[in-house]
């Protein structure tokens, strides 16, 4: 039975991903930050790695919170980590799908515009040169991610808020972005496993290749908003994102259109509100 690791198995796409694995018949490994508390933390991944020994690794693990400042955090979670996992796969010959983010893009469309971003850039690039898979995930949502705070997906947190009776509140001049129901992530990354020998050294993008405004998921959910003030709008905020279905895997494509994603996230928060005491 092939053993695979998922780097950041207890979040929100790596939990769903593990399931996944595991209803095929993979023996799942899952690896979060633990080995970051070691002073010797770099030292302590290549052993986990080496004690693991999985015939693969999905790289889901990361820092992804787009307003973190704090280079050094950034940096070691998200580029040197995934220095040391790319090097162990291409030393190990082992398949690595990498996540990475249509952060990459940034608000000209080319290249990065915040530290989040550029981190994931320089480690896909990095992952892509040592003959590794990078999936550009654009906006996630769907089931598991109650955890995530205040980086959850949107319409999660306009959910929410609407529970609580407070207001929703959109930034003005319709921003759209590509949002992507998290089973179809899940797919992309089983897809470009399955298929690694013909995808490597590549990157690739998940995405539905439709923008969509957020007013729209609104109404899906029939939730009621009002418009913030301009001047809300943080300094290199994307205003648009959308993939491009040139750019997806061969062979692969998503099943969920915004709509049925929609559907089937709301009956599933619905039904976790009627599970609570």
């Amino acid at each position: 039975m092939t053993t695979v690791l998922v780097t950041g198995g207890k979040g929100f796409i790596g939990r769903r991903l593990v399931i996944a694995l595991k209803e095929m018949g993979f023996t799942v490994e899952s690896l979060d930050d633990e080995y970051f508390s070691e002073p010797d933390w770099d030292k302590a991944l290549e052993l986990r790695l080496a004690t693991i020994n999985p015939e693969g690794i999905f790289h889901v693990g990361a820092c992804s919170d787009t307003l973190e400042q704090e280079v050094e955090f950034m940096m070691t979670r998200n580029f040197e980590s995934s220095k040391i996992i790319s090097d162990w796969c291409t030393r190990n010959n082992r398949p690595l799908i990498y996540s990475s983010s249509a952060a990459n893009y940034g608000v000209n469309g080319r290249y990065p515009s915040n530290l989040y971003g550029w981190s994931k850039y320089v480690a896909e690039q990095y992952v892509v040169k040592n003959f590794g898979i990078a999936l550009r995930y654009f906006n996630v949502y769907g089931p598991g991610e109650e955890n995530k705070a205040n980086m959850s997906s949107f319409i999660y947190q306009a959910f929410v808020e609407s529970l609580k009776g407070s207001k929703v509140f959109l930034f003005p001049k319709e921003p759209r972005r590509d949002f992507i129901y998290v089973d179809d992530v899940v797919s992309a990354n089983i897809y470009a496993f399955t298929n690694f020998t013909n995808l490597r050294k590549d990157y690739f993008e998940v995405s539905t290749g439709v923008a969509s405004t957020f007013e729209e998921m609104l109404q899906y959910f029939q939730i009621e908003f009002e418009y913030s003030d301009e001047k809300s709008i943080p300094a290199g905020y994307q205003f648009y994102t959308c993939g491009d279905s040139k750019k997806w895997m061969n062979g692969w494509s998503p099943n969920y259109t915004l709509a049925q994603g929609l559907k089937n996230y709301r009956e599933y928060l619905l039904n976790k509100l009627k599970q609570k005491p």
